[in-house]
């Protein structure tokens, strides 16, 4: 059960992932040009490529880190699935799938645009965060379920 679960979630959290980035460049390139969207005073949708790691650490060789980081997710996400089937915890598997999900809608997209399409952009003021899309909030979310269950656990432990 729980395995199917954090499949499940992963299917989701990968495909909401994928529509969404679609939508959004539909969205930014209709007309020509439009890159910033602005939704509300501290929330744009702003169309960008990241060919590095998160927060745009390593963008710099668009070919070689397109590779390395698809390798590099694989292996997590296959690790990943490892510990996914190994669990009975239905928080744990909803974490896991959150993290896969993400992981595995970044890695489509590095594997068919060569980058990760980025769009989220919350700000105050003049102050930006950086600019992120769904999947890496679906990662976000899944860690910190993760540390969440650990905590749990431990308080568990010591009733």
């Amino acid at each position: 059960m729980s395995l199917r679960l954090g499949l499940a979630v992963a299917f989701v959290a990968a495909l909401v992932d994928q529509a969404g980035k679609a939508w959004v460049i539909r969205l930014v390139t209709d007309p020509p040009g439009a890159r910033i969207i602005r939704v509300t005073p501290f929330l744009n949708f702003a169309f960008t490529l990241n060919h590095g790691l998160s927060f745009g650490l390593f963008n710099t060789d668009a070919g070689l880190n397109a590779v390395l980081f698809t390798i590099v997710a694989g292996l997590i996400i296959a690790a990943l699935l490892v510990w996914l089937a190994r669990t009975r915890d239905w928080l744990m598997s909803i974490a896991i799938g959150l993290v896969v999900g993400g992981a595995v809608g970044n890695v489509i997209d590095r594997l068919t645009r060569g980058a990760v399409v980025d769009f989220i952009d919350f700000h105050i003021g003049l102050w930006h965060w950086f600019v992120f899309n769904l999947a890496d909030a679906a990662i976000t979310i899944g860690v910190g379920l993760m540390l969440i269950d650990s905590l749990r656990g431990r308080r568990e432990a010591r009733n």
